[in-house]
């Protein structure tokens, strides 16, 4: 049988070739992010995944083992993610001495977004499940041998039946001691010997004083402790809490099962082709800009670049939003990351590892994953107090029972020390805020700070950046003025002169020009752009025309609040010219984004740095009542500031380079992924595909997150007001108390599951 068993996670210190491994520089760059100071010197900032993390005290000795180490700059463990974020020296420190610290302390840790992090995770769980079953196997057997003592009469069980049966269940208690209850002491011993306090603590020294007085019946009936063995329940608390601790696993896995998926999106290697045509197989950190490789179908693409060869469609649900896949022919680019879903293809890259997109959006997601809110940066502040009250009352129960019914002190100690445990309150509000992160990632939403959430939720006015924002970046033919006298055929026919001289220019509104009319056959010469004026040509009959400014046509002109040009001949009648006039192209969801966040009770308003006229018409288009155009950074802070200080809580959504200080200042805030660097820096949630209807649905779930922590923290209190009295109370033996404790912290994490529906 114990061959069989699968290896649990590594403890022991690396060795030479583990810490070569991670000291590789090209590995490293993988995983790491690396920064450059002002003075030129360069600091690393690191991802890793940490193994046998169950709570904040867990967190708090990963942080401190961490820290310990010379040239950390500095240490964040997040006990809900199990991530744990690293600044460190390179110059002073290895990345391998990281690794090796947190094993020290009695955990393992793995770099974040490698494929081992997930081999690891899956042998943790693999452990796991070996443990619960060894604790529910011995738990029957020692129930088994428990029954005849609760339903026999005084007097009916023999004693050396009696006292062969405890043996029996003392040593069916043994492997539940030493292979199933292991987590718990290496726990309480790490943290002991680091002088902390963490939950493993408290469970290990109720497993021990159970285990201690059983042994002591089983030796001596007769003695001080009495004749109760208590390896029923010892076994029953073991396997409930096991079994509690890994559908918590479990649970916590779906709720940012997303998350990892994307971090788990690039393959391991690939196919590249020499310059002969041959394929030879590297790996994907060997790969270079300018490098032709093949993906075959099923293969994610291992950097952007441009198909080369062959036609197929692509999946970038992950990187982009976009839930449809997506042709993609010779000459179209794809993005690191998609999933080549047709035929194999032959690729030229063009960015490689840190220089993606994918890699961009990995970097958001790790640093979500990695960053603790309030919330638990609160839970890890009041962990260890909590613990040591916990340690003090059940000595203080244990000491009153011994005064009053010596024979029951010990099970009610130990009763209390179970129950007490804070593991449903200290994932409260984590497990929901994790899962809603999650949910938002599948939905293209990538939240930079879990605590935005939270401030998404009691958001009461949502403001909008206009160009880029509402607005596509491209403007749309709106109106056409051509004389009414001009029948069917000479319509058609300037239209279509006028769309085929518009293709003589790359102005942006001679491009929506020929996106909207038709072209006509017609060859010009002597084709001339004259800068601020427009484009003019000879047609084949030798007649000069014009396309661009009305004046410079010698079209009519007049006041617009739209964007215009003319089209017409030189020295003809200005009545024959034809007058074009150019709107903004609103965003197909725009209008039904703004309306869900009128449902849900949220203002909409508009700041802008285009002209007033034109904030006004989209404004009257949109149905804002609250709108202000010729705004520029400043001013969008002032009036933010006002509305802040009026008690109103705002959110803003933006996409330029003028909205990263409203962005940064305002409560809650969306960047569109086509936006500037400095907008997506600076906010809350990033929308990769930039649709609009994610805002108001992002808000929506925000709201349900913030009733499922208010559920939770709510169960946590009811679950502790109504057991602890009752443990107190000695009407909770052991096992009951460890069932309780495993079933308040699944139902916290169950609950915030609902919000990946």
């Amino acid at each position: 049988m114990s061959a069989a068993l699968p290896l649990q996670v590594p403890r022991l210190p690396l060795t030479p070739q583990e810490s070569a491994a991670l000291d590789d520089a090209e590995a490293l760059d993988g995983w790491t992010r690396w920064r450059i100071a002002a003075d030129g010197t360069r600091s690393a900032e690191s991802g890793f995944a940490v193994q046998g993390m169950h709570c904040a005290a867990c967190a708090g000795l990963v942080e401190a083992a961490l820290r310990g180490v010379p040239g950390v700059i500095r240490a964040d463990v997040n006990s809900a993610t199990r991530r744990a974020s690293v600044a460190w020296d390179p110059r002073r420190v290895p990345a391998s001495a990281l690794v090796d610290a947190v094993r020290r302390a009695g955990y393992g840790a793995v770099p974040a977004g490698r494929v081992d992090a997930l081999a690891a995770a899956r042998a943790e769980a693999r452990t796991a499940l070996w443990r619960l079953f060894v604790a529910g196997f011995c738990m029957m057997q020692v129930m088994m041998l428990a029954a005849p003592r609760y339903f026999a009469a005084p007097g009916e069980l023999p004693p050396d039946l009696a006292a062969l049966m405890n043996w029996a269940a003392w040593v069916l208690t043994l492997p539940v001691l030493l292979f199933a209850a292991g987590p718990f002491f290496k726990g309480a011993w790490h943290a002991l010997r680091q002088r902390r306090v963490a939950m493993d603590v408290p469970v290990a020294l109720g497993i021990a004083v159970m285990f201690l007085a059983g042994t002591a019946a089983t030796f001596d009936p007769a003695g001080r402790l009495g004749a109760d063995t208590y390896f029923d329940s010892l076994t029953m608390f073991v396997a409930f809490l096991l079994a509690g601790r890994w559908l918590e696993t479990r649970a916590r896995a779906r709720s940012t099962e997303a998350l990892d998926a994307l971090l788990q999106r690039l393959p391991e290697s690939a196919e590249r082709l020499r310059v002969d045509g041959s394929a030879e197989t590297v790996a994907v950190a060997r790969l270079r800009a300018g490098d032709r490789v093949r993906i075959a179908a099923g293969q994610a693409f291992p950097g952007d670049g441009t198909v080369l060869e062959g036609v197929t469609q692509v999946d970038e649900a992950l990187i982009s939003g976009e839930s449809r896949p997506l042709a993609r022919a010779i000459g179209d680019a794809v993005v690191g990351g998609s999933i080549n879903l047709g035929a194999p293809v032959v690729v030229e890259l063009r960015q490689v590892g840190e220089g993606t997109r994918y890699r961009q959006i990995v970097d958001l997601v790790q640093r979500a994953l990695e960053e603790r809110p309030a919330v638990l940066r609160s839970a890890d502040r009041l962990a260890a107090p909590f613990l040591w009250a916990v340690l003090l009352l059940a000595a203080a129960a244990a000491a009153a029972w011994s005064l009053v019914d010596p024979a029951r002190a010990l099970w009610v100690g130990v009763s209390v020390l179970i129950v007490t445990c804070p593991c449903a309150l200290s994932l409260a509000a984590p497990a929901a805020l994790l899962s809603a992160a999650g949910t938002l990632a599948r939905n293209g939403v990538l939240v930079q700070r879990l605590d935005a959430i939270e401030a998404l939720a009691g958001i009461d006015v949502v403001c909008f950046d206009k160009t880029g924002t509402l607005t596509e970046d491209r403007l749309a033919l709106a109106a056409t003025w051509i004389d009414p006298a001009f029948d069917a055929a000479k319509r058609a026919r300037v239209l279509g002169r006028a769309a085929s001289l518009a293709t003589r220019t790359t102005h942006p509104l001679a491009r929506a020009l020929v996106a909207a009319l038709p072209l006509a056959c017609g060859p010009w010469r002597d084709v001339r752009e004259m800068p601020g004026q427009g484009v003019e040509a000879t047609d084949d009959g030798g007649r000069r025309w014009r396309l661009g400014a009305p004046a410079w046509v010698g079209a009519p002109t007049g006041p617009s609040p739209r964007p215009v040009v003319a089209f017409g001949a030189v020295g003809g009648a200005p009545e024959e010219s034809v007058r074009f006039e150019f709107d903004e192209t609103l965003r197909a969801d725009a209008k039904g984004a703004l309306a869900m966040l009128r449902r849900a009770g949220v203002d909409v308003r508009m700041l802008s740095g285009d002209s007033p006229a034109g904030v006004a018409a989209m404004a009257a288009r949109l149905g804002i009542r609250q709108a202000r155009g010729a705004a520029t950074p400043e001013l969008k802070l002032s009036w933010l500031a006002a509305w802040q200080a009026a008690g109103e809580h705002v959110l803003v959504v933006g996409d330029g380079l003028n909205d990263g200080p409203v962005l940064a200042r305002a409560d809650a805030s969306f960047a569109l992924a086509h936006g500037s660097a400095l907008a997506q820096q600076r906010a809350d949630f990033i929308v990769i595909g930039s649709r609009l209807a994610a805002v108001p649905h992002a808000h929506a779930l925000a709201r349900r997150t913030m009733r499922v922590v208010r559920q939770n923290l709510a169960w946590a209190a009811l679950y502790n007001a109504v057991c602890i009295p009752l443990a107190l109370a000695g009407l909770l033996p052991p096992w009951l108390a460890a069932a309780g404790m495993a079933t308040s912290s699944l139902f916290v994490v169950a609950n915030a599951l609902r919000l990946a529906r």
